[in-house]
């Protein structure tokens, strides 16, 4: 009985194996970091617009018909969230989607939630 409450507690091979795949702190908080930014309305209409097309604020902005400053604001925090990079033509800056894993990232988000919108589970 001893040797029972001993092990107790303790973690035997094939778990620390598995806890050592869990995420660490830093990664937890990158990931939190990226879907916070992707938390707001405005910043997802953006992307999935600009899923389709490398666009200019004035272009954005007439497409969401919002200010071209609010547009720029949230076009910020995508930049400094990693999920949107910049190019210049002569005066003008065009955005567009840092990598294809955002694209990815809206594309099965928008998939998950239709689904769920068609079994009522989501209004």
């Amino acid at each position: 009985m001893e040797d029972e409450f001993e092990t107790e507690g303790k973690l035997d091979e094939k778990q620390t194996k598995h806890s050592q795949k869990l995420l660490n702190d830093k990664l937890i908080s990158n990931i939190s970091s990226f879907f916070k930014v992707l938390g707001d309305e405005t910043r997802v209409k953006i992307l999935y617009a600009l899923s389709q097309n490398e666009m200019c604020v004035s272009d954005i902005s007439a497409m969401l018909d919002m200010s071209q400053s609010a547009i720029s604001h949230q076009l910020k925090q995508l930049k400094l969230g990693g999920q949107v990079k910049t190019r210049r033509e002569g005066k003008s800056i065009y955005y567009s989607i840092d990598d294809d894993h955002v694209v990815d990232i809206i594309n099965k988000t928008l998939s998950h939630v239709e689904h769920k919108i068609k079994d009522g589970q989501l209004l």
